[in-house]
């Protein structure tokens, strides 16, 4: 798949990756659920979900290292910025052929542009905050947020999966 089309995808999971409500129950089963679906994979990841405010989960798999935890915070950081997922912003550096430091001035130890967090979205709200992963490779960190949610929300992952 080209930049583009990745780019247009992870638009549409921006777009229709929204929750009713999120609160702490709703992080609680996020969390779980992407716990699961780790373990499955057989992959090692530490796993964030916060609100601007507040943090609601956090989990470091065994063999999770201290450093995704830093991954975690700077990629939050990109989301609650630009209310996008960190891999769709960085694939729009990676379009405009320059990075979130020399177009935003914003230095990469407080923000990452890799893939792994995503907005979480309420109806009529807007980004209340965000979940991210760490561990994996970065298309690998999207994909897995992207599918949890989808089926969290009983969304039809068709039309919304990148390509491996």
């Amino acid at each position: 798949m080209s930049l583009e089309d990745d780019l247009r995808i992870v638009a549409l999971q921006e777009q229709r990756l929204l929750f009713d409500r999120f609160g702490p129950a709703e992080a609680w089963d996020l969390g779980r659920r992407l716990k699961e679906a780790a373990e499955s994979r057989r992959a090692t990841l530490a796993i964030d979900i916060s609100t601007q405010m507040q943090q609601l989960f956090h989990f470091a798999m065994p063999g999770a290292a201290p450093n995704n935890a830093d991954w975690i915070r700077r990629k939050r950081n990109t989301v609650l910025r630009f209310f996008r997922s960190s891999y769709g912003v960085g694939l729009q550096m990676q379009q405009r052929q320059t990075t979130l430091q020399a177009a935003y001035a914003l230095e990469m130890t407080d923000y990452a542009d890799h893939g792994g967090s995503f907005p979480l979205v309420v109806k009529g709200m807007g980004c209340i905050g965000a979940v991210t992963v760490s561990g994996l490779p970065q298309r690998e960190d999207h994909g897995l947020v992207v599918e949890v949610l989808a089926d969290m929300l009983g969304q039809d992952r068709d039309g919304i999966t990148l390509a491996p």
